[in-house]
């Protein structure tokens, strides 16, 4: 089994910094976070161990996942007393599970890894799941709950849309067989549904993040992630390889921004409110490939398959003006940069 590296210091203390006036509401508090073994656990594990060494702030985690020897086998570096693991899933959690574990807050990140693979399962995991956690934080007093959702709850963003907002009335067209993201989405609507019921009729401070798309350190090189194959293609020595037409627009949120967003919104947000998570700087999966080429040194790129003509590309882009507006919340990288950042990490993971 390979070894992770730790994510960069530079990007750690990124995180501590941007969130420095939320640590001190963090001490002494029990967090569980579900589906810790992923991207965004990842980078919110990673960033609170290193608050906590840094600030002293006695913070205690329990980490929910299906499989966690293999997490803790490949990231070794995550070993001590503030972070314990539970095998489990969200779809089979019981308030009971936690032994009355007193928690001051949950982070609810489980979802499917790939929804488009068994959507019904997704169905199970994501809403039945949410309702699940909720009744573990209210069993537990729990005072703040963050659900990650997605932006797939508005359905698909109209062509002539630049940035979708929180407004938006859109959802999820089940009938619709080319949208692979449509039942996932429907059942994350109905699980955000679940939370503004805790928060508005029970005291619940549980907060929405309907999250976008992100790169960075920790972002797998070999899934359903773009510019995860794209870094893998071009540290490969190339030709980076556009699977489809290269026509969808994306934007890009380095995983450091993400993790203060996370805190921020966990912490601050407020109760029963969704708050759109990513960039607003869109580019096309063409010009994604062509932008990690040139700024990594790689001059070719493939598209395997050939524009629709007159067909309008698939776009997903959110407004964040809420989170600016409300919360303070902005971007701090530019997409040349979190490209240069993924790759002098991901080289030093294969010297490894």
């Amino acid at each position: 089994m390979s070894v992770e590296r730790p994510l960069p210091p530079e990007d750690l203390n990124h995180v501590r910094l941007g969130a420095v006036a939320l640590w001190p509401e963090l001490r002494d508090a029990r967090i569980l976070i579900t589906g810790a073994s992923g991207f965004f656990g990842r980078w919110l594990i990673e960033s609170l161990l290193s608050a906590d060494e840094r600030y002293k702030l006695g913070v205690r985690m329990v980490a929910l996942s299906r499989d966690p020897d293999r997490f803790q086998d490949g990231a070794p570096h995550l070993a001590g007393s503030a972070l314990r693991w539970i095998r489990g899933s969200v779809a089979t959690l019981e308030p009971g599970d936690l032994g009355g574990e007193k928690l001051d807050m949950v982070i609810h990140l489980a979802t499917e890894a790939d929804p488009r693979a068994d959507p019904c399962a997704a169905r199970a995991v994501i809403t039945d799941g949410t309702r699940r956690a909720l009744a573990v934080a209210a069993r537990a007093r729990a005072r703040r709950f963050l659900f990650t959702s997605s932006g797939a709850v508005y359905g698909r963003q109209p062509a002539d849309l630049e940035r979708i907002d929180e407004s938006y009335p859109g959802r999820p067209d089940l009938t619709d067989p080319t949208s692979p993201y449509a039942l996932p989405g429907e059942a994350k609507r109905q699980a955000e549904l679940l939370c503004e019921k805790c928060a508005r009729e029970d005291g619940l401070g549980a907060v929405i993040a309907r999250c976008f798309t992100f790169a960075g350190p920790g972002l797998p090189a070999d899934s359903k992630f773009a510019f995860g194959n794209f870094m893998r293609d071009a540290l490969a020595g190339g030709p980076i390889v556009v699977e489809g037409d290269g026509t969808p627009v994306r934007s890009y949120l380095h995983g450091a921004d993400l993790a203060v967003w996370l805190w921020t919104l966990l912490l601050r947000g407020a109760p029963g409110r969704a708050y759109n998570v990513g960039s607003e700087r869109a580019v096309s999966l063409r010009r994604l490939a062509e932008t990690i080429g040139e700024t990594l040194g790689i001059p070719r790129v493939e598209v395997l398959k050939s524009a629709r003509p007159g067909h309008a590309p698939d776009r997903y882009v959110p407004s964040t003006a809420r989170a600016r507006d409300e919360l303070g919340l902005s971007e701090s990288f530019e997409l040349q940069e979190i490209i240069r950042r993924t790759a002098a990490w991901q080289r030093m993971a294969v010297k490894r």
